[in-house]
């Protein structure tokens, strides 16, 4: 000990740490992608002789007793588990989609999946976004009730014409339309300061709502043309696009003039801030609603990337959607580890 450094030591002490760590992940990932391989495996036999063999729907009934009887140790295959796996397998006929996706999230994220969505399409995108961001369950069901796949993708943009593929493509990806602000308490004739000021205070769940990869620079954003002081009100970097992102808020409609003011914004933040290794900045401007057409048209022969999007405060939006939207807390378990959810397997239930 005495020949090696303290820092040596502290450096290969992170790193062995580190690599333990991504072990262990690895281990669990892979007995969670054998366990959910296992349950569509199940799940398939049950369909398969149900289908073929004329077996009623009492045999599952059956076939949990005498697994409880026979393997009492071995929990998560009661009657109603047993009813997950066969509309698992049921509703993923492709074992494939189980290998590379489905089974990359915990058997919690899959039964969501099957009690929320009817579209397989849907169910599988939701899966590769878990994927992706890591989200807990509770997370996955709030984005789920949120809407979120009709509402990516949505908003009204000249990104095809102003950006280089595949920036366009991502970028269109990014934005949504309409974003919710279901944690902000505010009345619907909010003024654009009071709802700028709204979203700084709580900016860990606006940033989950702008969705992950969404750094925040400043808000009222000073920036000096000549001689002039301008006030950008929300900038953000995207550190998957490299580029600057210019949000205008407006708390009425949109009008027309308010893209000759956003591409203002980006020429400034294109000379002033951006890097030789940025991609171009981009604008959007969020809005209380907006018309398709008009919108359209703003941005026909604009040259500046900027999108049109709109924004739903709390009472806005469908009763039934406030009453599932989840708390502060929960929706920070945005950063929880997929791991809690996988060294923990379905327990039996009471049926």
């Amino acid at each position: 000990m005495n020949s090696l450094s303290s820092n040596d030591y502290e450096k290969f002490l992170r790193n062995l740490k580190e690599r333990i760590r991504n072990a262990q992940v690895r281990a669990a990932l892979a007995v969670n992608k054998e366990l959910v391989l296992l349950y569509w495996q199940v799940g398939k036999d049950i369909l398969s002789r149900q289908q073929q063999a004329g077996w009623g729907a009492k045999i599952i009934t059956q076939l949990a007793a005498d697994l409880k009887r026979e393997l009492p140790d071995i929990k998560g295959f009661s009657r109603s588990n047993l009813l997950y796996m066969r509309a698992f397998a049921q509703a993923f006929p492709d074992e494939s989609i189980v290998q590379d996706v489905l089974g990359q999230i915990t058997w919690y994220h899959n039964i969501s999946l099957l009690e929320k969505l009817k579209d397989a399409e849907e169910r599988v995108w939701y899966a590769k976004q878990t994927v992706v961001h890591g989200w807990s369950r509770n997370v996955l069901v709030h984005q789920i009730e949120s809407g979120l796949y009709r509402r990516m993708g949505g908003a009204i943009t000249n990104f095809d014409r102003a950006l280089p593929q595949p920036q366009s493509d991502l970028a269109q990806q990014l934005i949504k339309d309409p974003y919710h602000f279901d944690f902000l308490s505010l009345s619907q004739d909010v003024q654009e300061r009071e709802l700028e000021t709204a979203l700084v205070e709580h900016i860990r769940d606006f940033l989950l709502e702008l969705g992950v990869g969404f750094s925040f620079v400043g808000s009222q954003y000073r920036i000096e043309v000549d001689g002039d002081d301008y006030y950008i009100d929300l900038l953000f970097y995207h550190l998957k696009l490299r580029c600057f992102v210019v949000i205008d808020l407006k708390v009425k409609e949109f009008q027309p003039e308010f893209s000759g003011k956003m591409s203002f914004y980006i020429s400034a933040v294109d000379d002033l801030l951006r890097h030789r290794d940025d991609n171009p900045t981009i604008g959007i401007i969020l809005c209380k609603g907006k018309k398709k057409t008009a919108a359209e048209y703003a941005l026909r022969d604009v040259n500046k990337p900027i999108g049109v999007s709109t924004y739903q405060l709390r009472n806005s939006l469908p009763e039934s959607l406030r009453g599932s939207l989840p708390t502060p807390e929960q929706l920070e378990m945005e950063l929880e580890s997929i791991l809690q959810g996988i060294e923990a397997s379905p327990s039996e239930d009471s049926d």
